[in-house]
């Protein structure tokens, strides 16, 4: 790996680095990071955070945003099949069960599985950026966010916008999109509508997705009342893509749906953010598409949750606090028919000392289920500043997550859920190094996680139904490296983005003869990206990624995407895994070979 990482990178810098855009340090600097009550720039804060650009966004060679995550070193995206149909969030060798995604800043997880975490991802048109939270978060957005949080922010819909969008390519993939946007008195406006079919890249992978998205700001010039409402539905052939890989007729469809309505009120040193919200996802799943009667299951959750975040700045520093209240109820046929109440409080304090060098932010969570009843889980940041430039920091935390109803619940010819399963729980440290200058931002972060009560499904002999059991320990640590430069070569703007994450995992030996739990994490990832316009109104963006499993697979992919403006015509060209390379990311379920996306898009202004 060592020689392929060293060629990739003389290779990279002899093509020339980095461009400034709406990437540039000074920029994203400026950027106030929502997914916390105490509202701090960018640079200000003492964790692990990566914001991927709107820039970034529509010039990364996808489609969707379970791709754009794979460009992300850290963050591990386990896809089935195409354009983000059925994908599994990961970060820092957690579990998808272990990660939390947020809207706007609105919890979207789902009680029956993290396995459709990703159901809620939004369509890339209606996206700002994407913040990326990596280590442990539970203090500051309760559980779920046992590794770390993706919080997508939507566009405010203040620009004018109205584009038309058409692709079509490999595998019969074709795809339709409108979107637009407008600022009327005192209110902004964005809508958008976007298809995708394709035939399948092979047997019982075909799909049909569909998005619907609205946001709404109204009363701007007073006290902004803010509305966001999506609807996004998959129907897709799931060859191979649970149960045994032999199982090739499965098909499941799902359907993800949210309502929010939220609003910032500030007075003299406060800061009030109220909000309330309505999140369902339907999933049908059968073994067999063409005779559902063989076995089908039927699940549909509903969580409508009220919150109000609050901060104080005084001459002490930042005080920040909130109530979180949700009602969550799921119907199965498998599962039962189930109901919890949540009640989560947070508080933290933000200290700055030594002429607001050194800023210190100690909180803790508090949080009641009524199933699982009360849970503290405190934690620190620590930031020291030594220049302009660097930074030190480190945190602390204590996290976890309580079993989802397919943990406890689920019932199929060879498995068994468990009733009695406990919360799994880790203590996680990290000490890191930010740089940042105009041209260059950089970080560099270690990382330690020792996890308690992990749920494994376990058996003592072969013909015994596997059965969720909270017996594993497990010790996650690991390194992780960014770089993003930025100068012009050649009076030439350029952009190249470089991510590293070393993991090491050790988990404890049991005395059982038969066990599902595998680590097969992201040993080794690298990511590279390189964008540049060598010609006026030519971008041109090549990404490449190198993964190397736990099991000891390893494989390398290289994308590339080309966008050229005429008038108001913007034409394009994706490339996917151009080298067809063979891989799989899980379930032994082979991702598709090289393929090809060609669009045109329309723009009205």
């Amino acid at each position: 790996m060592r020689k392929q990482l060293t060629a990739l990178l003389i290779s990279v810098i002899g093509i020339g680095l980095a461009f400034a855009q709406e990437t540039a340090t000074e920029k994203l600097d400026s950027v106030v990071i929502t997914s916390s009550r105490i509202d701090l720039p960018f640079k200000a804060n003492s964790r692990t955070i990566q914001i991927v650009s709107e820039f970034e966004i529509m010039q990364s060679a996808t489609t969707n945003v379970a791709d754009l995550l794979q460009q992300v070193a850290g963050v591990d995206i386990r896809r089935r099949g195409l354009n983000g149909s059925q994908a599994d969030l990961y970060i820092r060798g957690g579990g998808f069960d272990q990660t939390l995604l947020l809207i706007d800043g609105i919890k979207v997880e789902d009680p029956q599985t993290g396995h459709h975490t990703m159901n809620m991802a939004l369509p890339l048109e209606v996206i700002e950026r994407i913040e990326i939270i990596k280590g442990p978060a539970a203090r500051i957005f309760g559980q779920n966010a046992f590794t770390g949080a993706i919080n997508i922010v939507t566009k405010d819909g203040t620009d004018q916008i109205a584009t038309l969008g058409i692709q079509a390519g490999s595998f019969g993939q074709k795809s339709t999109t409108a979107t637009a946007s407008a600022s009327l008195k005192g209110s902004s406006h964005l809508v958008h509508f976007s298809k995708f079919l394709s035939d399948g890249y092979r047997y019982n992978t075909d799909f049909d997705n569909q998005n619907f998205f609205i946001k709404s700001s109204f009363n701007k010039n007073h006290t902004p009342i803010d509305m966001i409402g999506t609807f996004m539905e998959r129907n897709f052939g799931a060859n191979g893509f649970y149960a045994s890989p032999a199982a090739v007729d499965q098909y499941e469809e799902t359907q993800a749906s949210l309502l929010g309505f939220s609003s910032t009120v500030k007075l003299d040193q406060w800061t009030l953010k109220p909000r309330l919200y309505w999140k369902r996802n339907q999933d049908m799943y059968v073994f067999v598409r063409e005779d559902p009667s063989i076995y089908r299951n039927m699940h549909i959750s509903n969580k409508v949750g009220t919150e109000i975040n609050a901060s104080y700045r005084s001459d002490w520093g930042v005080t920040g606090f909130g109530i979180d209240l949700a009602q969550v109820n799921l119907s199965s046929n498998n599962l039962g028919e189930r109901e919890r109440f949540m009640t989560n409080v947070f508080f933290e304090h933000r200290f700055e000392l030594a002429e607001e060098k050194m800023d210190i932010t100690p909180g803790i969570a508090v949080n009641y289920f009524s199933d699982f009843k009360w849970h503290a889980f405190p934690g620190i940041d620590i930031g020291y500043r030594i220049s302009e430039a660097f930074k030190l920091y480190a945190n602390a935390e204590f996290t976890y997550r309580i079993p989802t109803y397919t943990d406890l619940f689920y019932s199929d010819p060879t498995t068994l859920g468990n009733e009695d399963l406990n919360p799994e729980e880790a203590l996680s440290e990290e000490v890191g190094v930010q740089y940042r200058k105009t041209n260059i931002r950089a970080t560099l972060a270690i990382f330690n996680r020792d996890s308690n009560n992990i749920i494994d499904y376990v058996k003592a002999n072969e013909e015994d139904l596997w059965q969720a059991t909270n017996i594993r320990d497990l010790n996650t640590k690991g390194l992780e490296a960014h770089v993003n430069l930025t100068f012009p070569f050649a009076h030439i703007d350029q952009n190249f983005d470089l991510g590293y994450t070393y993991l090491d995992e050790s988990i404890d030996d049991l005395n059982l003869n038969f066990s599902r739990y595998s680590i097969n994490s992201l040993r080794h990832q690298f990511t590279a990206s390189y964008r540049v316009e060598w010609i006026r109104k030519l971008v041109q963006t090549v990404v490449y990624r190198y993964a190397e499993r736990s099991s000891g697979e390893a494989y390398n992919v290289l994308d590339y995407m080309a966008s050229y403006i005429i008038g108001k015509f913007e034409l394009s060209v994706i490339a996917n895994n151009i080298f067809n390379a063979e891989y799989t990311e899980t379930n032994l379920v082979p991702m598709p070979g090289g393929n090809v996306l060609f669009g045109l898009k329309y723009n009205f202004f």
